[in-house]
């Protein structure tokens, strides 16, 4: 015993700090690859999805942000409203206070719990106080719509080790979802984000254009493709599941730009039935969501009616030739061309009526009937500097379209003014019984389209592709 002792003794002075340096560095070693070590022995599945568009940690997709965090309230289907994170919330000070009461036992990712004062929004012009329980939003004026304001996740900041010894800022949310790693480009904008489950693994890639998404599936970089815009040739693969959906909150729509003087009344109805519109569940009457508690299913529709457009253009003949300037996208090229087509129809057939009916006096003014469209493509249209503009057009989750339809609006691109539909969204945005409320809304519908601002004609659809 006593001479191995005096072996081990030997051995320790003779190679001890070797031996304590390789115990160290091998804890150190282990450290540093036991999450890569693990993260290799995990069953969990992973899902490859490619997103479209340019994204910081700080404005990521909003589908992202709801997979790894919540919201004082939720929007539902219809567009109502119900809590969320918040228990409940009343509404106080005649409708400029608004007091969210949360529910107990939040917490953050991180185990910390969650405290009113955590919870920030970018409002402007209204002052949050937190108390132990409760948030209070003081509002300027009364606003009827404010709680679709906080249906937006809620995240913290905080910090996350990277595999080796270095940390990078991250958000913290409230749910099961978290972010666990993201790489970045130039202007710190996400190239890859990585959210990870309880059941599986999200690993984000992000491309500029569909074209470049629809590439990197072809690659193999990616699996899921969701929401995309157009049909693409990857659709009629045999190993990929193709779920269509009909966006009810996204319209189709010609804009007139109302400063324009050409565009009367009587023009703006002539256009509107002269252009073919689906006649399925795809067409769009007006600015409205159609599954909104509020949408009013008798509007005018301006169906296609090529005598009815002949009858109201010929109203009150144009001193000047009908020539205009259609400006869209790639994305509704096609679109374009029809109305473009619809369009010079009308003309014609106008011009023909105005030279044969005898009570029109003044036939020397019947060649103005003739209207000559053209068609300018881009990528990205100019929406402050347009004569009509065919785009895509998202509706809020709140019948509330005051900040679009309302003359003294700086979102109100087209120009449109009508003090009867401004009372109408100033009243609307003020008042809290939910009967009144949709009363006031059907009635800024009915009116709206009767002054025919806008062509509505679609919803628009988008495919989420998935490989099998």
């Amino acid at each position: 015993m006593r001479k191995l002792y005096w072996y081990i003794t030997a051995y320790v002075r003779k190679h001890g700090l070797i031996f304590v340096l390789s115990l160290v560095g091998a804890i150190i070693l282990f450290s540093f690859f036991i999450s890569s070590i693990a993260s290799n022995l995990e069953t969990k599945k992973t899902h490859y999805v490619g997103i479209i568009g340019s994204f910081t940690l700080s404005n990521l997709p909003e589908m992202i942000q709801h997979q790894i965090s919540s919201g004082l309230t939720q929007i539902n289907e219809d567009g109502s409203v119900s809590p969320l994170l918040a228990e409940r919330w009343a509404i106080e000070q005649e409708g400029t206070a608004y007091r969210f009461v949360l529910k107990t036992g939040l917490t953050w990712q991180d185990g910390k719990p969650v405290k009113p004062e955590d919870l920030t929004y970018q409002l402007t012009d209204i002052e949050v106080v937190a108390t132990p329980q409760d948030i209070v939003f003081k509002l300027p004026t009364a606003f009827s719509p404010f709680p679709t304001k906080v249906s937006q996740p809620v995240f913290r900041e905080g910090e996350m080790k990277t595999k080796f010894i270095f940390k990078q800022p991250t958000l913290i949310g409230i749910g099961p979802y978290k972010i666990t790693d993201y790489k970045q480009s130039e202007g710190q904008k996400i190239s890859e984000l990585t959210v990870d489950g309880p059941e599986d693994h999200y690993v984000y890639r992000f491309f500029l254009t569909e074209q470049d998404a629809v590439t990197a599936f072809k690659r193999g970089e990616v699996d899921i493709l969701p929401e995309l815009a157009q049909h693409q040739d990857i659709m009629d693969w045999q190993n990929v599941q193709v779920i269509n959906q009909l966006n009810y909150n996204q319209y189709l729509a010609v804009f007139f730009n109302h400063q324009d003087p050409i565009f009367q009344k009587n023009v703006r109805q002539a256009l509107s039935y002269a252009v073919h519109k689906p006649t399925d569940n795809t067409r769009a009457i007006g600015p409205l969501n159609p599954l909104s508690w509020t949408y009013l299913a008798g509007g005018k529709p301006y169906d296609y009616d090529l005598d009815r457009a002949v009858e109201r253009l010929i109203s009150e003949l144009p001193r000047l030739p009908l020539e205009f300037d259609l400006t869209t996208t790639t994305l509704f090229e096609d679109d374009a061309k029809q109305i473009q087509e619809d369009w010079q129809k009308l003309g014609q057939a106008a011009m023909e009526k105005c030279q044969s009916t005898s009570d029109i006096t003044e036939k020397d003014l019947c060649p103005n009937l003739q209207i000559t469209t053209r068609l300018h493509i881009t990528n990205f249209p100019d929406v402050s500097n347009f004569q009509l503009l065919l785009v895509g057009q998202q509706t809020s989750p709140d019948p509330d379209q005051y900040e679009f339809w309302h003359s003294g609006e700086p979102g109100n691109m087209t120009g449109y003014k009508n003090t009867r539909i401004d009372n109408l969204l100033e009243i609307g945005r003020q008042t809290y019984d939910k009967q009144a409320r949709k009363e006031i809304y059907q009635e800024f519908q009915q009116f709206l389209l009767e002054d025919a601002p806008a062509i509505f004609i679609k919803y628009l659809p988008s495919y989420t592709v998935e490989r099998k």
